[in-house]
């Protein structure tokens, strides 16, 4: 039974959307126009994840970047995005979503056009880093303004387009990485892919002002700065080494910092205790309803799956089977455009299947993970790329189905006042389990090969992982029945 805490509306402010939304099935135009804002934001944060790995050799070859300086341009993204989501959701319920998006939004544009002027590693990794602290506050508040803004068959329209936006991300990322370095637009090389963020920044900026509806809790206390110490410190500690563990053969010093963050989580989770009548940074009574508990668990299975299969995939596609790396890229198109399917089945499904659909997804995903397994255990070298078409594309599909739906039910019982607050711990739950996903490789995939290019060793060891990814995938399933069988819709 859920607890009541979630169960009650606190009392928030909402300024409405330019033009209200007249029913429970349509939207209007300025509704419309503030989900387009949200989601070309939320596009262009999940872009910058991506869009560095086929630019790389030139980024390296213009700048002079060593592998260790390569490595912090991913690195330099994703930790402080990681470290900072609790914060920033936080920030946005005491200040206002809109207000800290837009913020974010201005650093976001600021930091990328420093990133396309840098002209040496040093002032590309520290562009990169603050573009990540900007994403940190941006991110939240698109999750926690869909939450507060939209009801209803809108509400589960929405969400399933965020879910398709993020698989839209995936195959835009490397794919406009590689197109504009290729193009070499103005004898600029790689700088386009993150000079493009310029205009669309300031376009998100110029419309959210006007059109996304400001929304945060009419008492705004204090922001926990001992919390958001501890949180950060926390997280640091631990998606450090599982992210950087296997890289350096996992030295002693990884598993002290391992020990190290769990101790300061545990300190971190004493103190919010203590705050609980006091403005926590996180509002441990979330976790009293099993439909947030249960989904964010289910999001940590999401993430460790994507981090165990996408890297040992790329692998496998490469040595494992021969494939030159635009093959294997195509590999990966195939994969995101089923997501895409997936993720717009889910969107016009309008929330009607309510657990059920992100459940079948999994099932799916599952299924065609072990026709894949058998396909890549009977073809071995000979596996080709259009061969491995149905499968991937299913697989992709499947997991398209989970995204949107998984979030909107997870988010669906949170009082508005938190909503910020969920999304951060929502979202750091995914960044979580690709890092352990991560550090999983090393057992399931690295202590097969032994870091061996030899074909055969990737090809048993991926087939292996493909083992692991189905029961994370079972796991995931298990979870997701800790979401609602029906919707509020439904139930009337």
């Amino acid at each position: 039974m859920p607890s009541p805490a979630l169960d009650n509306e606190p009392q928030h402010t909402t300024q409405p959307p330019a033009h209200p939304t007249p029913g429970p099935s349509k939207m209007a135009s300025g509704a419309w126009i503030a989900l387009l804002v949200l989601l070309g934001a939320e596009l262009m944060d999940m872009i910058d994840q991506s869009v560095v790995l086929t630019a790389l050799p030139a980024i390296q070859e213009s700048t002079g970047a060593g592998p260790a300086a390569v490595q912090w341009l991913t690195t330099g993204y994703s930790l402080p995005v990681a470290v900072g989501l609790i914060t920033g959701g936080r920030l946005g319920d005491l200040y206002g979503r809109r207000k800290i998006l837009l913020i974010g939004t201005i650093v976001f544009t600021a930091a990328s056009l420093l990133c396309g002027l840098a002209t040496g590693p040093v002032v590309l990794i520290g562009a990169r880093l603050l573009q990540g602290v900007a994403v940190a506050l941006m991110i939240p508040q698109i999750l926690a303004t869909l939450h507060v803004t939209f009801e209803g068959q809108n509400r589960s329209k929405t969400f399933g387009l965020y879910g398709a936006v993020l698989s839209l991300a995936n195959v835009l990322g490397p794919v406009l990485g590689g197109l504009l370095t290729e193009a070499d637009l103005f004898g600029l090389s790689w700088r386009p892919i993150f000079l493009v963020n310029v205009p669309v920044g300031l376009a998100v900026l110029l419309l959210g002002r006007r059109f996304i509806p400001e929304s945060t809790v009419q008492k705004a206390n204090r922001l926990d700065l001992t919390g958001m110490l501890l949180s950060a410190l926390a997280i640091v500690l631990i998606v450090f080494p599982l992210s950087e563990g296997h890289l350096h053969h996992w030295p002693l010093w990884c598993f002290a910092m391992l020990a190290t963050g769990l101790l300061a989580l545990g300190v971190f989770l004493r103190h919010q205790q203590r705050k609980q009548d006091k403005a926590p940074l996180v509002p441990l009574s979330l976790f009293r309803g099993r439909q947030f508990s249960g989904g964010m668990a289910a999001q940590l299975m999401h993430g460790l799956l994507c981090g165990l299969f996408f890297m040992t995939w790329t692998l496998y596609l490469q040595r494992g089977l021969g494939m030159s790396p635009f093959h294997a890229a195509l590999a990966f198109v195939l994969l995101s455009l089923g997501e895409l399917a997936g993720a717009t089945l889910a969107a016009k499904s309008g929330g009607r299947f309510a657990r059920r659909l992100p459940q079948a997804g999994a099932l799916i995903a599952s299924a065609s993970m072990a026709a894949y397994g058998l396909q890549a255990a009977g073809g071995q070298a000979d596996l080709t790329l259009l061969a491995m078409t149905a499968p991937v594309v299913l697989i992709g599909f499947g997991l398209g189905m989970v995204s949107g739906p998984l979030a909107d039910l997870s988010l669906a019982r949170v009082p508005h006042e938190n909503a910020g607050a969920a999304s951060g711990l929502f979202n750091t739950a995914i960044h979580l389990g690709i890092a352990l996903g991560t550090a999983l490789t090393a057992l399931v995939f690295f202590a097969t090969t032994g870091g061996s290019p030899d074909a055969g060793l990737n090809r048993d060891a991926f087939i292996t992982v493909l083992w692991w990814v189905g029961g994370a995938l079972t796991l995931m399933w298990a979870l997701m029945f800790c979401l609602p069988k029906h919707t509020k819709s439904q139930a009337a």
